[in-house]
């Protein structure tokens, strides 16, 4: 169950952690999907326990970039506005961020089809471009969300694309043969990427381990929040082995929302970013994958 904390200490909260007046223990990924995005070795997960017996969930940052937490908050009210099912910020700063701690539940078929609506509902609720005019971090890995180009595939290829191959080349995840694939595939975006869309309000990183699922529905965590397309979003959660009950999610959305004909051939393209980001990260471990999506557009094409 979600345990509602009293919000009249929230401010008070980073000097009961710092004299250890609340006690704080450690959350492992393993055990609790809530720090599935937590960024490594620069943030600790903890279970903020009081006197009272409730509890809240905590993001520590013990490094990393001064402002990653406050920008996580920043997108996860502006989510809010269209969804209940976006965990709500109780309190954020550059080093701390606070929300409720939601027991950890089964997934079931009826939180799946809630759960596809309400990505539909936040969808509806639009963004002023594509981009964001807050900076953009994807856990705390950098994300640029200025303003390229007037539609989506212009936007995408620039500032989701682009900023990540030299990274990836750096590292020796891509070679250049590799980036170059890339770049005539980001070329071609405006050609494969289907009927044009007014930008989405999106959660940005939702693959499975960002989809927190509790006793009274599924939560939206750790968002990289920003003016997307939203076919984004639905393609994420197929990503690293696929959410639970996908197909009652994806049900739910469309009954809330109707895709455009042709979505389920494209989820590759909206997969690239995620892909480029673990190149990025984690060198070439994930090449094979990237390239198989864009060895698959390059021969239908």
């Amino acid at each position: 169950m979600e345990q509602a904390p009293d919000r009249d200490r929230l401010h008070l909260l980073p000097e009961l952690i710092e004299h250890q007046r609340v006690r704080t223990t450690p959350v492992k990924a393993s055990d609790f999907a809530m720090t599935a995005d937590a960024p490594t070795g620069s943030a600790t997960a903890q279970r903020l326990t009081f006197d009272d017996g409730t509890s809240l969930f905590a993001k520590i940052a013990e490094g990393g970039p001064s402002d990653y937490l406050a920008a996580e908050a920043a997108g996860l009210r502006w989510l809010r506005e269209g969804s209940a099912a976006v965990v709500e910020p109780l309190y954020a700063d550059d080093r701390l961020l606070v929300e409720p701690w939601i027991e950890p539940a089964e997934p079931t078929r009826e939180h799946a089809e809630e759960l596809g609506r309400q990505i539909a509902a936040m969808h509806a609720a639009g963004a002023e471009r594509f981009g964001a005019p807050w900076t953009g971090y994807i856990g705390e890995t950098f994300m640029d969300n200025g303003p390229a180009g007037p539609t989506w595939a212009e936007w995408f290829a620039a500032k989701r694309i682009e900023p990540y191959l030299r990274p990836s080349r750096d590292n020796g995840a891509l070679d250049a043969a590799d980036v170059a694939a890339v770049e005539a595939l980001a070329a071609r975006l405006p050609r494969l990427s289907g009927p044009e869309e007014p930008p989405a309000r999106t959660h940005g990183d939702l693959w499975w381990g960002n989809v927190h699922w509790g006793g009274a529905r599924a939560w939206m965590i750790d968002p990289a929040a920003h003016g997307g397309h939203r076919e984004t979003d639905l393609a994420n959660l197929r990503l690293w082995g696929g959410v639970p009950w996908l197909a009652a999610i994806l049900a739910g959305y469309t009954e809330a929302s109707p895709l455009a004909e042709g979505w389920e051939e494209r989820v590759g393209l909206h997969q690239l970013f995620p892909l480029l980001v673990h190149t990025t990260l984690f060198g070439r471990a994930f090449r094979a994958q990237l390239m198989g999506i864009v060895s698959h557009f390059t021969e239908v094409s």
